[in-house]
């Protein structure tokens, strides 16, 4: 986990990703997707996926290490947080980014408003997750948003 720490450190410095607490990432490894570098098994790279409701998930903290930015590291990671959202029967797959373009290339496209109906939105509510609460926009998170754009993929 220190590996991945270091990695999301620099991102949080740059006001990219909001910082977790490590013992979050801990709570939350099962979520998550790690590309390492071949010849010494270097994290390089990592994702999550956090299924939000039956058929709604969310990719979170997607980073690459700065020094292979654009070598395709992050579409990797990526495409298997897309596949297993797919496995896992989601077909909305939601973001918060700064990077938009990357994530249209993979089929995203920017949304206003929570993709949610109020019977959902209602559930949602019950939910104690930040990253749930900023997907929803609710107030209590608002001085943490970055101004990132909000952008949905449906599978």
């Amino acid at each position: 986990m220190a590996s991945v720490r270091r990695l999301l450190d620099g991102y949080v410095r740059e006001g990219i990703l909001l910082d977790k607490a490590t013992v979050t990432l801990y709570e939350d490894i099962q979520e998550f997707w790690i590309a390492e570098r071949d010849e010494d098994a270097r994290v390089i790279g990592c994702g999550a996926l956090h299924v939000m409701w039956e058929d709604l998930a969310e990719v979170r903290t997607l980073a690459v290490d700065h020094s292979i930015r654009g070598a395709g590291a992050g579409h990797q990671v990526l495409d298997k947080l897309l596949q297993t959202a797919r496995w896992l029967g989601v077909r909305r797959v939601f973001c918060l980014t700064f990077e938009v373009d990357f994530f249209a290339k993979h089929g995203f496209v920017e949304i206003g408003e929570t993709p949610v109906d109020g019977d959902v939105y209602s559930e949602l509510l019950r939910s104690y997750d930040e990253g749930v609460a900023e997907f929803l926009g609710l107030e209590r998170v608002k001085p943490n948003t970055l101004g990132n754009s909000r952008m949905l993929l449906h599978l």
